[in-house]
This record gives C-alpha cells, structure tokens and sequence, in this order.
C-alpha cells in the first residue's frame, strides 16, 4: 500500500504510543478524584498542560485538552457566540474551513447569526479589504483556518489580527490543525485555536483547544468542572500525554521534515505538468498538501481505481460530503467541472522517493484504464 493521505491522518510515533501506554498504567485514578491517586492524575494532566504551553509559547491556563480539532473548533465557535450575544450576532468566515468549522456555522445561522463568507482570491488568501467592508460593530467572531487542508493555502493571519484591533468585540478563531508542527505559527495572534493530535503523530482523540485568558466562552460540554470550567468530563491522560510527546517532536523536527516533504511536492508538481495535469494548490501552500486534477476524469472514479491499485489518496477533506463539488477548488477557479474532478495527495517525512515513483507508475496506468 502507498499511503498519500497524511492529511486526513498520520500514524502515531512511537514514542507518542509509549508515552500513551506509560501514562494509562502509571496514572490509575480519575484526575477529578479526592485521592491520592486522582491528585497524582491530576498533576500530570497539569504537567502535560505546562509541556504544551512551553512548546507553544502560551500560558498553561490558556491550555483545554480536548478530542480533537473537530471539538475544537465547536467548543471555540459556539462558546464565543453564546457568550458574545449580547454584543452581536454577526460572524465572517471563508469558503476553506472544514467541515466542523462550516457546519457549526450553518448551525448558528438557524439559531439566528448571521453569517458572511470572505472572496478569496486566485491563490486561495482572503480579500482582506472586503474584511475591512464586511465587519460591523455587531461582529462577534472572525473564523479562518491557518492552512486550508484541501489546497494548502496559508492565510494572513496576522493581518487579520491586526484589522481586527479596530473592533473590540470581535473575537479571531483560527483553525490550526494543519499549520501546526508542520510551519511556525504564532498563537498570540489569534483568541482562539485548535489543534489535533493525529495530524503530527499523536494518538487519535487527542486535541487541545487554546483559549487566551481574557476571551469569554460559554462551555460546550456541561456537567462538571473537571480540569477547566471549560470542557467537562474525565481528563484522558494517556491521550494528553501523547499528544504533548508528538507535539514536541514535531516542533523539534519542523524545519527538516518541512525541507524533505518541500523536495518531494516539487517532483509531484514538476511530473504533474509533464502529463499535463492541473494544479489547483498556489505555489505557496504548504508542501504537504497538493491538490490536482485531470480532464475529463472525475475525482472519486479516479480516487477509487487508485485505491484498487493500492494507492491512498483522498477526495477533498475526509469529513466532507460525497459526491459533490470541492468548495475550495471552486472557489478558485469558479469552475464546477474543475472543483468535481480535484482530488488531494498529502504528504509527510515518512513518505519515500520510491513511493512516489511507484505512485506516479500507478497513476498512468490509471489514467490509460479510465480514459481507454
């Protein structure tokens, strides 16, 4: 099998599958527990808080271990918009967020918010003079993710941020999942971000949701104070302990793991154009992520006669729906044929020279198949 949907999921590091295994037998009480044994859970869930905050370069307080980007996000959104109705009921986002981002805002716009989607331009960034157009005093939240996980493009970030100064009432979320440990991102920018474990090598499940202290939010998750008036519920302290391991080392290893996957999506975009095939990712997103497509062939008949032929790769983001056009690749081009037949390779330092040749052989005799 060659595996090219890193993406959507990267296999745990073995150290991350120790440090999970190690915690789970050492730490044997409920962090929430009266007891010697649920203080001693308890002070390494604050322990692991204080490793990811180091890493970070954020305050342990600002620290709420969750599932994962998809809980993440949700508690950020809705916490935001609950505790800033009084304020306004009006949120900006783009057309690149992920579906647990886009779908939690369709959910709030029937509860009442109203909801505008920033243009976005022909490499995939904001228009951030319509930003300026589109923020009223009723404001209350900007959402926009760090790296698009479709076409790889990297946002303003801190231009955003700084428009938003103008507007005290208006809180920035912004999705990291597929930014962090793989580029250096800044958390200060930002009220609020998510992160998930399983992008960067950590257990599935694991996730951590950063809150700058100052920011107001009603919790998702009621039922019990826990380790944070903000997430409720029995703190998983393997999960929290491989995730802070993955982190470290994935902020350790950033810049040569970068340099290995960048050598690696410039032959895929070189032997792309060879064949005559589309890019729809702008050459400056990430490396890890390159978006494609070919003519006539549309994206899921060509994802499943790879797939036949052993090659992993996706069709949008996992989390999407079937069958219909890619949002961010139409929102590029503009072009509905386009957006239904662009499929994603994603790539990591595990990926090998000899799986991309292999893949690139597959990917002819796929084409010949389909086209024949």
């Amino acid at each position: 099998m060659i595996y090219l949907d890193y993406t959507a999921h990267m296999p745990p590091d073995e150290a991350a599958l120790r440090a999970f295994g190690n915690a789970e037998r050492t730490y044997i009480g409920n962090p929430n527990s009266h007891h010697s044994a649920g203080y001693e859970a308890g002070n390494a869930m604050a322990g692991y808080a204080r490793q990811a905050a180091e890493a970070l370069q954020v305050s342990p307080e600002e620290i709420i271990f969750t599932s994962g980007a998809s809980e993440s996000n949700n508690t950020a959104i809705q916490g935001i918009a609950y505790a800033s109705r009084h304020f306004g009921r009006h949120m900006i986002t783009t057309p690149l967020e992920h579906p647990s981002v886009s779908g939690c805002l369709t959910a709030l716009q029937e509860r009442g918010w109203q909801i505008d989607v920033l243009s976005i331009d022909r490499q995939g960034r904001i228009d951030l003079e319509e930003l300026k157009e589109l923020l009223r005093p009723d404001t209350v939240l900007l959402t926009l993710c760090a790296v698009d996980s479709e076409l790889g493009v990297i946002q303003p970030v801190r231009e955003a941020s700084d428009i938003l100064k103008a507007y005290p009432h208006c809180r920035l979320h912004v999705d990291a999942t597929q930014a962090v440990g793989k580029i250096p991102f800044d958390f200060s920018l930002a009220d609020t971000v998510s992160l998930s474990g399983h992008k960067f090598g950590g257990v599935s499940g694991s996730g951590i949701l950063y809150k700058k202290q100052a920011v107001d939010m009603e919790p998702l998750i009621h039922g019990g104070v826990s380790t944070t008036l903000y997430r409720s519920g029995t703190p998983a302290v393997g999960l929290a302990a491989s995730l802070v391991t993955a982190l470290c080392t994935a902020l350790e290893k950033q810049g040569e793991r970068y340099e290995r996957v960048r050598a690696l999506n410039a032959l895929l975009r070189t032997e792309f154009s060879r064949r005559g095939m589309r890019v729809h990712s702008p050459e400056n997103a990430v490396p890890y992520i390159l978006n494609g497509g070919i003519n006539g062939i549309k994206a899921a008949a060509f994802r499943d006669a790879m797939n036949r032929h052993g090659v992993c790769i996706s069709v949008k983001s996992a989390c999407s729906v079937e069958h219909t056009p890619s949002r961010a690749v139409y929102a590029v081009t503009k072009n509905r044929k386009q957006a239904l037949e662009s499929w994603r390779v994603s790539l990591s330092h595990l990926t090998t020279n000899e799986e991309i040749n292999e893949f690139l052989r597959i990917l002819d005799a796929v084409c010949k198949e389909i086209q024949a």
